[in-house]
């Protein structure tokens, strides 16, 4: 057998985030007609290009959900590796020299004349909330020709976005990376990443779970999306049948786990102060999978989740400034 000298492989979409600090009004004046304000909406190349010529004084920096995962899963001292598509333009190289440089193994090839490298505008306004338009572009060029089956095989476990369940080739790639890791003794772990995701593709994501998912994280409204229920608590409850560990973050009402029929109620940990709440579920994730992957009791993998989180929104932008330990 592959010996395991990774704890975790994320695969998702790579992402160029552009970060900026904007007014209510910037959303009403600036954002095109279907884009609804404090959520995430897929844009055209065009769109992103109108919309990033408007923003000012912007911090870019990679991202991408299971990617600011990853990043803050290093930061906490992880051993890790990243799968995704970029192309092979600046911000496709600007994207792999930084993972490389956080000690994550990168190899995915670049895509070579397709679509550029994805970007996302995150516009937060005062209130700490954050609306952001995607291009996904290369992104999800993704099949299952891009799924590395050494990288996988190498890892305890396997983390997949919901973001790039989008495609058809996505989806498949997916199986493929859980039959994968299943076969080599990993684990699945899944993010839904977004109701938006969780509407259009609810049957899917309830077969994917059903079938290989062992770890799965939602929030409360991605929850009630894929049961169909308007309680949080027994659809929680419900999807807890399907896999091993399910975990719901609540907001300012913490986080609630369920694994084996116990359930664990986790405190919210408070910012030193609140600035972007970008990428919270995201770094909640990376401390829990930190704490599995040192084999800690469930209960503190959720206080390591919640401290994760909360030192994410404490600063602009989903990756962490720093190690994170």
């Amino acid at each position: 057998m592959t010996q395991k000298n990774l704890d975790v492989v994320g695969i998702g979409n790579a992402i160029i985030d552009a970060l900026a600090h904007v007014e209510v009004d910037f959303l009403k004046n600036n954002l095109p007609a279907d884009v609804q304000p404090y959520a995430m909406t897929l844009i055209t190349e065009t769109q992103a290009d109108e919309i990033y010529g408007s923003l000012k004084n912007c911090t870019i920096m990679p991202g991408g959900s299971a990617a600011n995962s990853i990043a803050s899963f290093a930061a906490l001292g992880g051993r890790a590796g990243y799968i995704g598509k970029v192309a092979n333009d600046q911000l496709g190289q600007i994207f792999t020299h930084d993972f490389r440089a956080l000690g994550i193994e990168f190899h995915t090839k670049p895509l070579e004349g397709g679509p550029a490298t994805a970007r996302c505008m995150s516009m937060i306004t005062p209130d700490a909330q954050r609306t952001m338009c995607t291009y996904l572009g290369a992104s999800v060029v993704f099949d299952e020709k891009d799924v590395d089956e050494a990288l996988i095989a190498r890892a305890n476990l396997t983390y997949l976005e919901g973001y790039l369940f989008d495609d058809q080739r996505a989806k498949a790639a997916y199986t493929r990376a859980a039959e994968l890791t299943h076969r080599h003794g990993g684990r699945i772990a899944l993010s839904l990443s977004d109701p938006f995701c969780v509407h259009r593709h609810r049957e899917d994501f309830l077969q994917l779970i059903h079938d290989h998912v062992d770890v799965l994280f939602a929030n409360e409204e991605e929850m009630k999306v894929l049961l169909g229920s308007s309680d949080v608590d027994a659809a929680h409850a419900e999807i807890a049948k399907y896999c091993d560990i399910a975990v719901v973050t609540l907001g300012k009402n913490g986080s609630q786990i369920i694994s084996n029929g116990e359930k664990y109620q986790i405190a919210v940990v408070e910012p030193t102060k609140l600035v972007d709440t970008t990428g919270a579920g995201d770094a909640y994730a990376a401390g829990f999978l930190y704490g599995l992957s040192q084999g800690q009791n469930l209960a503190e993998c959720g206080r390591m989740g919640s401290q994760s989180a909360a030192r994410i929104i404490a600063h602009i932008g989903a990756r962490p400034t720093g190690e994170m330990s």
